[in-house]
């Protein structure tokens, strides 16, 4: 064989490599994915009550994957700030992730109320000319005031969700003098209207966290946040409430039941 077509073998024998190594990094990098996922919905969900991972060799067995896989899923799972190594004790859960479920109208301390008390830091309060797609949804004249409320909310303590809120002022003025702290405004907004609430349309999405609400929320600025747009009405249909929630992504969870239907 030619010096030149040994040349171009030899480097597509080396191309061919490369590239099958790339692929099995990838495949392993697939995996890990996989198995990361498993495993976070298992501690989410208490499935390691003593608040410790089985063996990376158990994990390996029970999963079918290699260690290399493994350990790749547990450094997702470490990324995410769910687990930790400690020497002599292995991979231990260190974060808890709060579940919110979208199955039921609720206030966040309806929601929350077996994992401890929710309190609420109220930053601002006060009525403010309504901008026009507030004004819209809410069913009032643009530029008419609408009562703001802007609230951090805790769990235990630790910063959870910062809520930016939307009232009609005909009931709003009526929450002025109302113990936001704690209480839900769900709650209170019943009391006032001698109304049930009935219904509310929500959206969910991600979005990283502006300078001001990271700065609030204690977290890294930039940070992936959970953002819920929530717009709620009374059981007559009148719309009442319009929030936009940013939760704390590495603390809470969201969860339904869903039903098809076509």
């Amino acid at each position: 064989m030619p010096p030149a077509d040994r040349l171009r073998d030899h480097a597509g024998q080396g191309a061919t490599t490369v590239a099958a190594h790339r692929a099995r990094r990838r495949l392993r990098a697939d995996q890990a994915r996989q198995l990361a996922d498993l495993l976070r919905h298992q501690l989410l969900a208490g499935g390691f009550p003593n608040g410790t991972l089985p063996h990376e060799t158990t994990l390996a067995t029970e999963y079918r994957a290699t260690r290399n896989t493994v350990r790749q899923a547990l450094d997702l799972l470490r990324a995410e700030g769910l687990v930790e190594r400690l020497p002599g004790v292995g991979t231990v859960v260190v974060a808890e992730k709060y579940p919110h479920g979208l199955d039921h109208l609720r206030g966040l301390a309806e929601t929350l109320h077996e994992h401890g008390r929710v309190t609420n830091e109220v930053r601002t309060m006060g009525p403010a000319p309504a901008p026009a797609p507030v004004a819209e949804r809410l069913r009032v004249p643009a530029g008419d005031e609408v009562l703001y409320i802007e609230r951090l909310r805790r769990l235990n303590g630790l910063p959870l969700s910062l809520d930016l809120t939307y009232i009609p002022l005909d009931i709003g003025t009526a929450l002025l003098g109302a113990d936001l702290e704690n209480t839900d405004v769900f709650r209170l907004l019943e009391t006032i209207t001698g109304q049930r609430l009935g219904h509310a349309e929500i959206t969910l999405e991600a979005v990283n966290a502006d300078t001001h609400s990271a700065a609030v929320l204690e977290a890294p600025r930039g940070a992936a946040v959970l953002m819920l747009e929530r717009l709620t009405h009374l059981a007559d249909g009148r719309p009442v409430d319009l929030e936009f929630i940013r939760f704390r992504g590495d603390r809470i969870t969201m969860s339904g039941l869903l039903h098809r239907s076509l």
